[in-house]
């Protein structure tokens, strides 16, 4: 995986997936049926996410690497 974003994995129930979200992206996640295809089809997700935002001139945020909550 070339990017360097941090990426939340969680089992959803109501999905029956694992789901797998990156949180400096907005919207940006993905899921798979287990916790090594939710990464593929996320790191998938991750540069389909920076084309588009480079495609319409938006800013691509730095991957600040793991994020602390209050």
């Amino acid at each position: 995986m070339e990017n360097k974003y941090e990426i939340i994995l969680y089992w959803s129930r109501e999905d029956n997936a694992v789901i797998a979200e990156v949180p400096e992206l907005a919207g940006c996640m993905a899921d798979g049926e287990d916790y090594t295809e939710a990464l593929q089809n996320v790191s998938i997700v991750i540069n389909q996410w920076i084309e588009t935002a480079k495609s319409l001139g938006r800013d691509i945020p730095i991957p600040k690497g793991k994020l602390m909550y209050a």
